[in-house]
């Protein structure tokens, strides 16, 4: 079953999500942001301003997600103006960033991560894998620029929404099996083996 507001609420303030915003945010400081926050069924989360990379050609190299080299990721510039603080995401190219909120998720819950129509409708489109029960730690969010424009990404504002479905709990959870992602930091985490 995929859970209300009352439900994430109850659970951000057992530590599922933190920070936690209780509603939805559009405006900080009189200033329109891509919204983030509390939703009807579900949570946006926003991007960190702590990092992006995007991924660059380096001839005569390939990308081998079990013996990934991170010569393929260029570190990006956090750029502001009086619209926010933003990453550029070239067209047609591909770059990861990382959640502001860290995730605690429960045993019998996973979760999946859905892009923002704001960003759909200017070619954005969001790879995020699903956070596992019992997964911890920060979101490595995936993004691609579909659009044939550079496209401004923006930190500290939503970047996709979480859905959170409920079942019962699994015999073998995320941080029983040890999980390679368990307890990502802040910080763009790179393709394991």
């Amino acid at each position: 079953m995929i859970k209300n507001d009352t439900w994430i609420t109850k659970m951000a303030m057992k530590g599922m999500i933190s920070p936690f915003e209780s509603k939805q945010i559009r405006r900080l400081h009189e200033l329109p942001v891509i919204s983030f926050g509390l939703s009807s069924f579900g949570y946006d989360i926003r991007l960190s301003p702590v990092e992006f990379r995007i991924f660059k050609h380096v001839p005569g190299t390939v990308v081998d997600p079990k013996n990934f080299n991170s010569d393929n990721l260029e570190l990006t510039k956090l750029h502001s103006d009086q619209n926010g603080s933003y990453f550029v995401l070239p067209a047609h190219s591909y770059g990861l960033g990382v959640a502001l909120e860290r995730l605690e998720i429960p045993d019998n819950v996973t979760v999946i991560c859905i892009g923002k129509s704001t960003y759909a409708r200017c070619g954005i489109i969001a790879n995020v894998t699903p956070a596992e029960a019992a997964w911890r730690g920060y979101l490595t969010l995936e993004l691609s620029n579909s659009s044939s424009a550079d496209c401004r990404i923006y930190a500290n504002e939503g970047i996709v929404q979480l859905m959170f479905l409920e079942g019962e709990a699994c015999s073998v959870s995320y941080d029983h099996r040890k999980g390679k992602y368990q307890d990502q930091p802040e910080a763009v985490t790179l393709a394991r083996a």
